[in-house]
């Protein structure tokens, strides 16, 4: 009985979660869960709802040939385009056929995923779907397929574990990587049955100090004196960590992307910490963010990516000088660290971020102004006796982004969200002219209020022209004001162009579709003229 009790906790934990809107109310659910299972099923819940779970055979696939076995093609065709989730569509129709056998508890299911041959596994997880109902069902496909989202981070996960214990969450942070599941030490620490548990030198993510955006109010009570100016580069915010016990990269949100650079780790011939931005960068020339973009969200890299999009890392900052702390340090004495650093290491595809010198406030103003011009998403500033913080905290950071670009376009298709949008269609395709043809430039899935976002999805509802999937053609009737932070071309793109951060930020009722933009809008707009796959 304890397994199949086990097994409904973590199925209540998700559902509670998807249909809790409230952050501290997330966070409440998951403590009472990590407060109240037991070991080794609360770590195997942390590691899943973290992102920490993989499973080499189990696969989506796996699920789809299951569902065909059981259930009538064409009904649930319909009801997977209804529904807009694979688990939760097969949950729902899954058709039983218990044999009194006690389903297995969490950590049984996943050691048998991890281990099990691929070829047991059909019948292995269609044993366990029968012995159970559809809200456990729902767990144990979420599971397999990799795809929780229920509205918690993984942050949100360390926040519960931190108030469990009473310690910043940042702590949890601070030793998270040098950690395992089930986290059984973690556990014991934060119950006062062990000590925190020590990293031992292994490479582990310290949380990053982030800045807040400036406003109109903000700069104009700004001292210039008091100031050090940065650009903004166009990249993604990364740190660089380098001890004993290994090397690794870490994005801003503290996912380990080391696989996708190997040869920013090859050039890691120190030991230390340091704050910077990843970037294509091509005979000192930084590429947009497209170019990146080749290179992100990969396991692995070939020799032929690395040499066609080879990156480099400009330094903005030095956090830890071997296993010296500099973080408590003013801004300006760890800038003079971090030039000392690099005149003495010399590392390879790292370089200085540069201040920038300025007088007064109307000279910042002209540098922002031409950052587009530059590839530069904008300015940071950064106060000169600020130490480096965790978290974002305001008065000692501001980010002075660039205004974004906006072009009138066309809804094409539509598509299903996840999670909480699974019921609408809140994914979005626009196009603009191409003569008298509509070509796909972007997708867009937020930047609307749940008031904007439940009329585009009766609109879509009733103006629907054609099926393919989960996909939704539609009549080319609204307009939709599109706001990005760039354009690019791309190969992989009818259009020919690719946008950079693309978001509805209005719906133009008022705008017939004849009135959008057209193609040579955004041709005028692409900042560099080297295409990208």
């Amino acid at each position: 009985m304890v397994h199949i009790l086990l097994m409904i906790a973590f199925a209540d934990l998700l559902e509670r979660l998807v249909f809790t809107p409230s952050r501290n109310a997330k966070i409440a659910l998951l403590r009472r869960y990590f407060a109240t299972e037991a070991d080794p099923d609360r770590g195997i819940g942390l590691a899943a709802i973290t992102g920490e779970l993989s499973f080499t055979t189990a696969k989506p696939g796996l699920i789809r040939e299951l569902a065909a076995a059981r259930t009538d093609p064409v009904l649930f065709d319909r009801s997977y385009d209804y529904v807009g989730d694979l688990a939760e569509t097969v949950a729902l129709m899954w058709a039983a056929n218990p044999a009194q056998a006690e389903p297995p508890g969490l950590a049984e299911v996943v050691e048998t995923l991890e281990t099990a041959p691929k070829a047991a596994l059909p019948g292995i997880v269609a044993a366990w779907m029968d012995e159970t109902d559809a809200s456990t069902r729902l767990a144990l496909l979420k599971l397999i397929t990799g795809g929780l989202r229920v509205g918690a981070s993984g942050r949100l996960a360390k926040i519960a574990l931190a108030e469990i214990g009473g310690v910043a969450a940042d702590d949890v942070e601070e030793v998270w990587h040098g950690l395992a599941p089930p986290y059984l030490e973690l556990f014991a620490w934060l119950e006062g049955r062990g000590p925190k548990p020590d990293p031992a030198g292994a490479p582990v993510f310290r949380p990053p100090m982030l800045a807040h955006p400036l406003e109109a109010s903000d700069l104009a009570a700004l001292n210039p004196a008091d100031w050090r100016a940065e650009w903004k580069w166009d990249g993604i915010r990364v740190q660089v960590v380098a001890t004993a016990g290994g090397r690794r990269l870490f994005s801003r949100g503290a996912d380990d992307i080391s696989g996708a650079f190997p040869e920013i780790l090859a050039a890691m011939e120190f030991h230390g910490v340091l704050d910077g931005e990843l970037l294509v960068i091509r005979d000192g020339v930084v590429a947009p963010f497209a170019d990146l973009q080749q290179r992100l969200n990969r396991k692995a890299v070939s020799a032929k990516m690395m040499e066609r999009f080879p990156v480099g890392i400009h330094l903005y900052d030095l956090l830890l000088d071997g296993t010296e702390d500099l973080r408590p340090l003013p801004f300006d004495q760890r800038r003079a660290r971090l030039e000392d650093w690099v005149a003495r290491q010399r590392p390879a595809r790292m370089d200085l971020s540069p201040l920038i010198r300025f007088g007064s406030l109307q000279e910042l103003m002209a540098l922002r102004e031409g950052a587009r011009a530059a590839s530069i998403e904008g300015l940071m500033l950064k106060r000169g006796d600020s130490p480096y913080l965790p978290g974002r905290v305001k008065g000692q950071w501001w980010k002075w982004k660039r205004d974004p670009l906006t072009v009138d376009a066309v809804l094409m298709y539509a598509q299903r969200g996840h999670g909480k949008r699974s019921s609408f269609y809140s994914d979005y395709t626009f196009g603009v002219w191409r003569g008298d043809e509509l070509v796909p430039v972007g997708k867009a899935y937020f930047g609307f209020t749940d008031q904007e976002l439940a009329f585009l999805d009766r609109w879509i509802r009733n103006h629907t022209t054609a099926r393919f999937g989960p996909v939704r053609e539609v009549e080319k009737q609204m307009v939709l004001e599109v706001a990005f932070d760039a354009v690019q071309l791309s190969n992989r793109h009818k259009s020919g162009v690719a946008m950079r951060f693309p978001r509805v930020a209005r719906i133009r009722t008022d705008k017939p579709a004849a009135e959008a933009d057209r193609l040579e809008t955004l041709m005028a707009l692409v900042e560099d003229r080297v295409a990208v796959d």
